[in-house]
């Protein structure tokens, strides 16, 4: 065999080779890629039911709840209550006016079905709210509610996070919010807004 059919037939070999390496890693790459995509898509799912619970939450009790067992109980057994307001004016002699506010319960409706009814989220599994989806062993969101100062009065707020990031890119001491775990809310503003919107 000739030298130079050697080097072709080498050389043919190392290209194969290489083209198979580089295809394999492009492949991998964009898979892990859809990979994070998909779970982080669902942790964003798990966030924004745990925040719409708290928002019920705070919206009965006036402030929200660092407790999963409190907010499942509420989300569990809790009930909205239905008013009705009535207000009526008088114009007292002297020319002011008197106002006066009734209230009147009309109802009430079960926070399960009100928040998580069958027709809105048909797979809703209450035990799996506080769980990050996709992670084993189990682990929990984190929770951070408290009252906080702004404009020198106390307001209630909230942040809840996920403390196993998906995404290896997501830091907890990132100075850009985006690039945080996944959470909505903040220790130091009044939002409920998350880190993906």
């Amino acid at each position: 065999m000739s030298r130079i059919k050697i080097l072709t037939i080498t050389f043919a070999i190392t290209s194969f080779g290489l083209a198979y390496y580089l295809y394999y890693s492009i492949n991998t790459t964009i898979q892990e890629t859809k990979r994070i995509s998909t779970m982080e898509a669902d942790i964003i799912d798990q966030l924004k039911l745990i925040r719409e619970a708290e928002l019920g939450y705070k919206a009965v009790y006036g402030k929200y709840t660092s407790n999963w067992d409190s907010l499942l109980h509420f989300v569990d057994s809790g009930y909205f209550y239905i008013t009705q307001r009535t207000e009526t004016v008088i114009t007292l002699d002297y020319g002011a006016d008197s106002t006066s506010v009734q209230i009147d319960t009309l109802g009430r409706k079960q926070v399960l079905d009100s928040l998580f009814g069958a027709h809105k989220y048909p797979n809703f599994k209450l035990a799996d709210l506080p769980f990050v989806p996709g992670i084993a062993p189990k682990i929990k969101f984190l929770i951070w509610a408290d009252e906080i100062k702004k404009a020198n009065l106390l307001v209630s707020a909230i942040e809840v996070w996920n403390p196993s990031p998906i995404n290896p890119n997501r830091d907890e001491d990132s100075e850009i919010n985006i690039k945080k775990p996944l959470r909505f809310g903040s220790r130091t503003n009044i939002t409920t807004a998350g880190n993906w919107e």
